[in-house]
């Protein structure tokens, strides 16, 4: 069963060129990210938030410049660890049509190649490189339309949790 699949993978990088590995390396990677991000949120972030709370309930001091500082560089923390990958995510998002137009465009090459080569615009001939210029193009899009959800989703949550932090921290 994997051979087939395998196989199968194969065949289609093959028929939809090199452009067509970068694609596939980068949806890899962008879903490697949006995975990571909510087991951070299922697993660490609220151990994390309740250690600063329990930091933050232990002073005795809440009200002071410095108490106002530490308590700034906590929510700081939760920005920082709740913002962790995003902006990656986002730039893959809106490579991965990129790709997908390097693709189109290397496969046209290969059209006007052969219509040099042979002298004529045999569609027999051409349909090779038509093929190769259409697959990158449709795995770009599938791809950049995959992860585009979580790219506008996971900023939200980041903020969202960012702001309720913030919130639970009183000052006195």
């Amino acid at each position: 069963m994997f051979a087939n699949v395998f196989n199968g993978l194969q065949e289609f990088l093959a028929a939809g060129g090199p452009v067509l590995f970068w694609i596939m390396l980068a949806t890899l990677a962008m879903w490697t990210f949006i995975v990571e991000r909510f087991a951070y949120y299922l697993f660490a972030h609220k151990p994390m938030k309740e250690r600063l709370r329990a930091e933050w309930d232990a002073r005795s001091d809440k009200t002071s410049w410095k108490a106002h500082a530490i308590r700034d560089e906590m929510v700081s923390q939760i920005k920082e660890r709740t913002d962790t990958n995003v902006g990656i995510i986002k730039t893959l998002v809106a490579l991965a049509p990129l790709l997908g137009l390097l693709g189109t465009v290397t496969g046209m090459i290969e059209v006007f190649d052969t219509m040099a080569l042979s002298g004529s615009s045999n569609a027999r001939l051409m349909a090779g490189g038509v093929f190769k210029a259409t697959i990158p193009t449709m795995a770009g899009m599938t791809a950049a339309l995959s992860g585009l959800y979580f790219s506008t989703v996971l900023p939200r949550m980041s903020s969202r949790e960012t702001a309720r932090f913030a919130d639970d921290l009183q000052v006195e």
